[in-house]
């Protein structure tokens, strides 16, 4: 198990930027890749950041390609996503997740952190 807790979300205006973070529990967190997902309204779950175990591999969805910043702190078990220049269509839930391989199924997820953007 890897209990995973996101904070950071908020309410922001279109141009802002937010920094979500989310920390995990345990001993494993360096051996885990980690990822975060986006949910808007009405929608299904989507891709948004990945990165590897070591932090030396990173991956993103294109939408957010330039926008987004994913990160780790493997001494803090923590993992960062720097969301800037944020667009209303940004608004949804963000998940992050832990899984063992970057761009494969993720096992363990957080409970969610909102982001609303207001144009």
């Amino acid at each position: 198990q890897v209990p995973l807790v996101e904070s950071g979300g908020g309410l922001v205006q279109a141009g802002g930027s937010l920094r979500l973070s989310c920390a995990a529990s345990g001993r494993t967190f360096s051996t885990y890749a980690m990822g975060w997902f986006r949910q808007a309204p009405g929608k299904e779950r989507e891709f948004v950041a990945a990165i590897s175990w070591s932090g030396g591999s990173t991956y993103y969805e294109d939408s957010v390609k330039g926008r987004f910043t994913i990160s780790r702190d493997n001494a803090k078990n923590t993992v960062y996503l720097q969301i800037n220049s944020l667009k209303p269509e940004d608004t949804a839930v963000y998940y992050c997740a832990a899984g063992r391989v970057v761009r494969g199924k993720y096992d363990y997820w957080g409970q969610g952190t909102q982001v609303t953007v207001s144009s």
